[in-house]
This record gives structure tokens, sequence and C-alpha cells, in this order.
């Protein structure tokens, strides 16, 4: 043996590998780190595409981690109620995660991710932006920020407007059961004009925002003067409209 190889460090038992490789990286880029909530996490990751139950053989192909290894961390995560090992010897996850999942979700606050995307709309088109959510036969403003132009559409949060006319109700319907020619041709272009269609005097583009699952969230709107828009490249606005919706899909999980 060689005294290079002899210089080696031993591998850790237990130590993901991932871990290994960052244990090796120069110790400025390290940030602070528990190898053994690393470890234990890394197990409940282990389930993250969806599968309910997983041999022991499985969770440490998955982790990298041996195999009594996984058994010692999952006695403390079994305590706490993030994994259970039935009789049949296989893993699944416990009830807390679901707990927590349930906490995140009501902490979760839609206008943190919308609000900068309706001020980013309005910065790049100079029209008034507004996020649209469907209920029932109406569609109602959550969000919207207002044009900075002195003449202007203006609207007020909470206004319930027509779902079958406007840019945002076609979205809405579109993607919410909706059914004809104009739902077709809204998913077919991801994005939704109006010319004068409520208000003979105002314009909109519209594009659908999805959550987990493709689940529709809401429609995201800018909205002007009609005689701006006619002068407008439609596809061009269109294209900005869709590319911010797309992007807060991203972050709300979509």
């Amino acid at each position: 043996m060689s005294t290079l190889e002899n210089s080696a460090p031993p591998r850790r038992r237990g130590r993901p590998r991932s871990v290994e490789r960052l244990a090796e990286a120069p110790r400025e880029a390290e940030e602070p780190r528990v190898e053994a909530v690393e470890r234990a996490l890394s197990i409940l990751d282990a389930f993250s595409d969806g599968t309910a139950r997983l041999t022991l053989a499985e969770v440490s192909a998955r982790t990298g981690l041996y195999p009594s290894t996984v058994l010692r961390l999952a006695a403390s995560l079994d305590r706490f109620g993030y994994l259970h090992r039935g009789a049949d010897g296989l893993f699944r996850l416990g009830p807390t995660p679901l707990r927590l999942g349930l906490l995140y979700r009501d902490a979760f606050n839609l206008a943190d991710h919308v609000r900068p995307a309706l001020a980013r709309l309005v910065e790049r088109t100079g029209e008034t932006a507004a996020f649209y959510v469907r209920e029932g036969e109406r569609r109602i403003c959550l969000y919207r920020h207002h044009s900075p132009r002195l003449i202007r559409h203006h609207l007020e949060e909470g206004a319930a407007l027509p779902l079958d006319r406007g840019a945002a109700g076609h979205v809405l319907a579109a993607y919410t059961g909706g059914t004809g020619p104009l739902r077709d041709g809204v998913r077919a272009r991801g994005w939704s004009l109006s010319l004068g269609e409520r208000d003979p005097e105002t314009a909109a583009v519209a594009a659908p925002v999805f959550g987990r699952g493709r689940h529709l969230l809401g429609a995201l709107s800018v909205t002007g003067p009609r005689s701006r828009f006619e002068a407008e490249d439609h596809e061009g606005l269109a294209a900005l409209i869709t590319a911010e919706a797309a992007l807060l899909s991203r972050s709300l999980g979509g």
C-alpha cells in the first residue's frame, strides 16, 4: 500500500456519500452542519418521489446510509411521529409530516408571491396589474397594483366582475370547466386578450397561474385604456404576462 493511500481519510460509517463530498470542500465554503440531523432528514427525503412504503434495503440505497444507521435513526424518527415501521418491516411516513405540512399551508401567504409579480408587470408595461380568482360565476380581484399613469384602469381589491367577459374571466373559465371554441383557443395559446369586451374603453391580457398538480390558482392580468392596447404588440405583451405567470406558478409549486 502506498503512502498516498495510507494518508487518505477512512470513510465514516453511516455517513451519506453526499455529505462526504461536501466535507472535502474548502472549509470556508461550508455552512454549519449537523450530520446526524441531515442523515435523519435524508431518510424522510427518500419518500419524496411518492413511494408509500420502502424496505430497509431501499431506504439504505436511496440515502447511502448503512442499514444499521437507518435503523438507529428510524427509532428516533418513530418516537416523534415522522416515520413508522409496520409489522411487515416496511417503512412509511408517520403523521407528523402531514401535521407540519398543514401548518405550513395555513401559514402560507399568497400575497408574498403575487404582489411582487404585479409590481414587476406594472413596471414593465406601465398598466394596472391584477390577480383574479374564480368564485362561482364571478371573478374576484384578489390583489392589484395600480399603474402610476394619470389615465389608467382603476380597480379595488375585492371587486367582483363577470366571468364571461374580460381576459381574466376567459382564462379562469377555460381552465375550470369552461367549454366551447373560446375555451379551446385560450388553452391553446395559454393567454387571453379582450378589447372593449367588459368596458368599451378598456382592454386586458391575462394568463393562468398554476399550483401543484397543475391546479389553477388564478389569472394574472394587465388592464389599461383600449387605445393604448390597440397600439401595442399584443403578442409581445402576452409574452411578458405569460412569462411572469410561469415564474409565479413555479414559486407557488406549479
